[in-house]
Order: C-alpha cells, then sequence, then structure tokens
C-alpha cells in the first residue's frame, strides 16, 4: 500500500474508534465510588418526585417567577438536553444561567478532525477550548440567555470523575493541556486549582450568584465520566442546602447507539435512553419555534458539529426528556 494511502488508513481508523468512545461514553475506575455518593440523595430526591405528565410544563413550574440554573459538563451539552426548556422559561418571564464545568479541552476526536493532529498538543487543545467557549457563548445567545448569565468554570475535560474521586483535594494534571489549574482567563474563578474541593468551591459560587428555583443537570446514569461527576456535584451542593427538590435530570450519552435514528429527524420524539431506564421521563414538547432555535444554536458549535454533526442534530426532536430522579430509586425488598 503506497505511504499516503496508509496514513490515511491509519488516520481514518483512529478517527473511527475515537468517534465510538466520544459517542458511547467510557468507563473509569471511579465510577462506582461516585455513584455511591449520589445513591442516598437520590433515595431522598425521589420522595418529591413528580408523577408523569403529557404536560410539557409539570416536570416543573415554569412562570416569571422561575429562575433556571442549566449544569453543563461540557460546550453543547445545555443546548443539546435543555435548549426548549431554556426558551420556555424566558418566553415566560424567568431567568435563565448556564454554568460550564469544562471548556472541551481534552478531546482526542476534534485534534484528529479540526486541528488534523494525531498527537495530543496542549497549545491546540487550549486553543479549541477558546472556540469552544465562543460557540457556546454564541448559541446560547441564540436562545436568549445574557452574556452576564454564562459561566465558564475552565476545570479538566475528562477529568471531573477523578475530581470527585481521587483528587479531591490533591491537584489533578491534565494530561491534555498540562494544567493543574484553571487555565482560561475568562473563567469565573482562573487559577483555582484542579480539585473536587475547589470545583464544589466554584459551583457553589455560582449557585450563591444565581439562586436558582430549578436546576437541570446531567443524571449520574449518563455514560460520560465527567457527566456522571457533574450530576453528582449538583446532587451534592443541593443535598447541602436542603434543595433537592430543585432538580431534574437529563442524560446525553444514553447508551451505545442512542439517540435513534442519528441524524436530524425533527418530526419524531426522543426516545427514552437505555441508560435511563428506571428514571421515568417526563417529555417536555418543544413548539415549533423552540425546535427551529434550538437548530440554530446546535449549528453554532461548528467544530462539533465537524466531528459528530449526526449526534448532535439527533437531538433536535420534538421532545427533551427529564426526571425528577437522578438515579433509579431503590427497590424495597420484602
Amino acid at each position: 500500500m503506497p505511504r499516503a494511502h496508509l496514513h490515511s488508513a491509519i488516520f481514518a481508523s483512529l478517527v473511527a474508534m475515537l468517534l465510538t468512545v466520544a459517542v458511547a461514553g467510557v468507563g473509569n475506575a471511579g465510577e462506582a465510588a461516585a455513584n455511591g455518593a449520589a445513591s442516598k440523595a437520590a433515595r431522598t430526591a425521589a420522595t418529591t418526585a413528580p408523577k408523569r405528565s403529557d404536560s410539557s410544563t409539570d416536570f416543573a413550574r415554569i412562570d416569571a417567577t422561575t429562575t433556571l440554573l442549566v449544569v453543563s459538563p461540557h460546550p453543547d451539552d445545555e443546548t443539546l438536553c435543555c435548549a426548549g426548556a431554556i426558551q420556555r422559561v424566558l418566553k415566560a418571564g424567568g431567568r435563565v444561567s448556564v454554568v460550564w464545568l469544562t471548556s472541551g479541552d481534552g478531546s482526542e476526536l476534534s485534534m484528529l478532525i479540526v486541528e488534523k493532529s494525531l498527537f495530543i498538543n496542549s497549545d491546540k487543545l487550549r486553543d479549541l477550548a477558546a472556540r469552544r467557549m465562543a460557540e457556546a457563548r454564541a448559541a446560547t445567545s441564540l436562545l436568549g440567555v445574557p452574556a452576564a448569565q454564562q459561566f465558564f468554570l475552565g476545570y479538566p475535560d475528562r477529568g471531573l470523575l477523578l475530581l470527585m474521586t481521587d483528587n479531591y483535594a490533591t491537584p489533578y494534571h491534565s494530561r491534555f493541556t498540562g494544567a493543574t489549574s484553571v487555565p482560561y482567563a475568562t473563567a469565573l474563578f482562573p487559577g483555582d486549582p484542579y480539585t473536587g474541593q475547589s470545583l464544589e468551591r466554584d459551583f457553589d459560587a455560582v449557585l450563591d450568584r444565581v439562586h436558582p428555583t430549578l436546576v437541570l443537570a446531567p443524571s449520574p446514569e449518563d455514560g460520560h465520566p465527567d457527566h456522571r461527576a457533574s450530576g453528582i456535584l449538583a446532587i451534592r451542593a443541593l443535598s447541602h442546602r436542603n434543595e433537592l427538590a430543585k432538580g431534574r435530570y437529563w442524560i446525553v450519552h444514553g447508551g451505545e447507539g442512542w439517540p435513534s435514528p442519528r441524524g436530524y429527524y425533527p418530526d419524531i420524539p426522543l426516545n427514552p435512553p437505555p441508560r435511563g431506564k428506571g428514571l421515568d421521563p417526563t417529555a417536555f414538547v418543544l413548539t415549533d419555534d423552540e425546535q427551529t432555535r434550538k437548530l440554530q444554536a446546535v449549528r453554532a458549535y461548528k467544530t462539533q458539529m465537524e466531528v459528530m454533526s449526526s449526534f448532535l442534530l439527533a437531538f433536535v426532536r420534538t421532545t427533551e426528556l427529564y426526571s425528577a430522579l437522578p438515579v433509579p430509586a431503590a427497590v424495597s425488598k420484602k
């Protein structure tokens, strides 16, 4: 095989392999410990769970008094999960804030496809993070979220679960950016160490600033370690404040092949994810205008559309799914 063709074949194989990991989600040694930390809070949340309803607003009260906080592990998650709910709150006269826990600086797939590099380069990944943060601001602005309510924390992509476990007190070293503290000047608290303690402190500061009446966060059942950690972070913080009833939970990495079918099918609902079994999600039905604006916001993520457009577009459906349960409620044994 000619050298050029061999290089192309290797490159294509690497792209395919990394795409599988990026979309399906990967495992992590800290998963069991982290999920265990959420189980007690999950059982408490189950006691305040609303009944399943076909109404788009019965999953939570939405009116002019609503203050929504969307917890997004990476730039784009807030749009995939919650673009419809964001618009509904704003249309009702409420307030919306988004907090991104990472800036998306740990994507080997983006290094391959966007940066055309087979090797990790910390400078390029920080540049990629700057692009993704700019895209996040553009996308959420399209949805109506004011710039002053867009918060970036800048913690390590693909490192959040370790921050909540092994690196709770000891700084984590990102193999992607080389950083051990928040490296972005535009972050809410630049220079804060990459530890779970610091992440919790910064997230609490966001809660103090926003005073949300409704929090949309990832479920710890999500297949991506950063998403699981983000859900656990939100559950712990709300539990400490005796505000678990404010939480509603969503999944983006719901299992292999989900959402199905992949691609842009705007006339069908989002089907429940395999990883969400037992969560009994409520379907939040989008209006045509909300769906159109969600599509525009998804397309604002040009870097990610270049990498996994069929996955992103699969969330532009007639519904979004939210659960009052972060994890399935424990079944009592008789």
